[in-house]
């Protein structure tokens, strides 16, 4: 079996994009990007969903490597693991902007 590493770069992208595959996942990384570190508490507050929704979706892009975590004591804090995907979230709202034929 191949490690992802020597996937092709498009199987690799492709692998990224079904990470990125849920609204609430982007609005969680939105989240995450717009307060450098959040707790899960927050990210349940800001989008209004259960905490198991959140902690699901979390979980995906753990798994995908977008987001890290860490434990302080009963509260886990999530921040981006790449400032790129900063960067990705902004270009991609760019774009969708401009393809609407609105001004970026």
């Amino acid at each position: 079996m191949l490690s992802s590493k020597d996937l092709p770069i498009y199987q690799r992208k492709a692998d990224l994009f079904k990470g990125l595959a849920h609204p609430y996942r982007i609005r969680a990384l939105e989240i995450i990007a717009t307060n450098n570190e959040v707790s899960v508490g927050q990210i349940t507050k800001e989008m209004d969903l259960e905490a198991s929704h959140v902690s699901q979706h979390l979980k995906v892009l753990r798994k995908f490597g977008l987001v890290s975590s860490q434990r302080e004591g009963l509260v886990v804090y999530y921040r981006l693991t790449y400032p790129e995907v900063a960067d990705f979230l902004k270009v991609s709202r760019s774009l969708l902007k401009r393809m609407a034929g609105e001004d970026a």
